[in-house]
This record gives structure tokens, C-alpha cells and sequence, in this order.
């Protein structure tokens, strides 16, 4: 009696694992368009190598608007969307995963486009920087470049009447 416990206990243990090791395993992606690898998920950090087209990368972890990569033997940081995820072929968790998520089915086409802006841990430990502060004031224009601008762009001004409503239920 004992040693069946033991064995199923041994077994419980050897399975879980099992699902574990599986559920962590890193994602693929292909690169759909040359970038540059780049130190940080950040895009004025130092460039650390470079992806071409159709290259094979082991996706390592996502920040924001960026995923970490591996290829070539580099890591480093790259734009979300410049790499497609390749199908988990036959693995169950991805499949949990992709309904939960709504890339379920034989297209993984998701209904929402765009990315999440800041997470609540990027707000507790955001602090002030005044030089970039500084260089986001320096690319402010007067009204009469930007209507100068616009007049060399060929765009004109137009109103558009706000929306009054519509039968919303």
C-alpha cells in the first residue's frame, strides 16, 4: 500500500513537471523585416546586432511594445511587430492559451490591433527625467509653422461636426 503511494506520488510529481517544462518553453518567431537588435527595450538603446528577413529567433520575454529575443547567438530587444510567432504545433498549453488569449482557430487572427501603454509597475517606478523633458519641449512649433507646414503638405483645414449620438444599447 505504501509503495503505491510513493509511485503515484513519484508519478503526480513526473507529470506535473512534465507540463510545466512545456508551459515554459520559450516561443519561436520569424522576422518578417530586417531591425536591429538592440540592448534594451528602448529605441535609442545601443543597437547589439542585426535581424534579417526569415530569420529564426527563440522569443525570450515580452516589455510593452517589445520582445527579447535570442538568434545567432545574441539577445537583445526587438519591436513586436517585427516578429511573427510561430505555431506551438501539438503543444496543449499553447492551445489553453490561444483561446484564452482569442488566437484560437487557423487563422490566430485577433479582433484588436495596437499595443498596451504602461503597466501599473512602469507607473510606481517612473521617475522625472528633465533632459528628455527638455528635448520633447525643443520639437515644439508656433501656430504659423505648423499652418506653414500644413500649406507646404497641401492639407487644408475642415470642420467636422461632432457626432450627436446614434442609438447605442
Amino acid at each position: 500500500m505504501i509503495k503505491r503511494s510513493m509511485i503515484r506520488k513519484r508519478l503526480i510529481a513526473l507529470l506535473a513537471a512534465c507540463v510545466c517544462s512545456s508551459a515554459i518553453a520559450a516561443d519561436t518567431g520569424v522576422v518578417l523585416k530586417p531591425d536591429q537588435l538592440r540592448a534594451d527595450a528602448f529605441s535609442d538603446a545601443k543597437v547589439v546586432g542585426n535581424l534579417s528577413k526569415n530569420d529564426t529567433v527563440d522569443i525570450l520575454n515580452k516589455k510593452g511594445a517589445w520582445l527579447q529575443v535570442k538568434s545567432a547567438g545574441k539577445t537583445g530587444w526587438v519591436r513586436l511587430l517585427t516578429v511573427r510567432r510561430n505555431s506551438a504545433g501539438g503543444n496543449n498549453v499553447a492551445g489553453v492559451v490561444g483561446v484564452a488569449t482569442g488566437r484560437s482557430g487557423t487563422g490566430k487572427v485577433v479582433s484588436t490591433t495596437g499595443i498596451r501603454g504602461l503597466s501599473a509597475e512602469d507607473l510606481k517606478t517612473a521617475q522625472f527625467n528633465e533632459a528628455e523633458t527638455k528635448k520633447l519641449e525643443s520639437y515644439t512649433v508656433s501656430a504659423d509653422e505648423a499652418k506653414q507646414f500644413a500649406a507646404n503638405g497641401g492639407l487644408s483645414s475642415q470642420q467636422t461636426p461632432y457626432f450627436q449620438g446614434g442609438n447605442q444599447q
